[in-house]
């Protein structure tokens, strides 16, 4: 008996020129994708308080239309090349990440608020709207970083393991996980397209079908973390 095909999605993925440091462009990470064998992938480019490629001083609503410039761009290809995109968004505070599953271009569209609002009380705002929140890469170091903070009352999962992060920091992930009973979820957080040398993602036992379905089974339980080294 032919053993089951699992589906892969990454969960974490920068492209350019949307995020200011990715180094891939839309095309080129969605065919890197199709090679490592991903059924899908969701674009989580860095929103208008991270990262972004884009002048801070023009109008809101300019900016969100370039902000999902690159997922609209991302979902034509992929229909073109057979892979699944979904979309996600990573919000940034001094640092701090966050993953973000279940809003799309029209509800940011339509709630510029978000940008004024302290930050608990964003990720608050946005989890009363239905949103997945998920910490991204919770113990991440650099220079630019002023201090760990940690949000376990206003996410609903931690990112444990992240692709591009040391062991170290994936562990203390884990442990920050394992002692506030948050679900763990993995992703790759690449920017790289397909030069990235370990992958992360959720693995599922049938197709997602879209960003609620998404949620649905991992509130369930019913999706695996990807741990993946890409061999060359």
């Amino acid at each position: 008996m032919q053993e089951k095909k699992p589906y892969l999605y990454e969960t974490h993925l920068h492209t350019y020129p949307v995020s200011k440091c990715a180094r891939a462009a839309v095309r080129e990470t969605l065919e890197a994708y199709i090679a490592f064998g991903y059924d899908g992938v969701f674009i989580t480019n860095h929103f208008l308080d991270g990262n972004i490629n884009i002048d801070r001083s023009l109008p809101y609503e300019e900016r969100i239309h370039f902000y999902f410039s690159d997922y609209e761009e991302a979902v034509c290809i992929g229909k073109e090349l057979g892979i699944r995109v979904f979309c996600g968004v990573e919000m940034s505070y001094g640092g701090t990440d966050f993953l973000v599953y279940g809003l799309d271009k029209e509800w940011f569209l339509t709630h510029p608020e978000i940008e004024n609002m302290k930050y608990s009380a964003r990720l608050s705002y946005l989890c009363e709207a239905g949103a997945l929140i998920i910490q991204a890469h919770p113990f991440r170091e650099a220079a630019y970083i002023d201090h760990i903070r940690l949000f376990p009352r206003n996410v609903y999962g931690v990112e444990t393991y992240n692709a591009c992060r040391t062991p170290f920091e994936n562990n203390m992930a884990e442990l920050y996980a394992e002692h506030y009973g948050l679900p763990e979820f993995s992703g790759s957080d690449n920017h790289h397209g397909g030069k990235q040398k370990f992958l992360g993602g959720m693995q599922s036992e049938t197709p997602i079908k879209d960003e609620w379905d998404f949620i649905s089974r991992y509130k369930n339980g019913e999706l695996c973390l990807i741990r993946k080294e890409i061999q060359e």
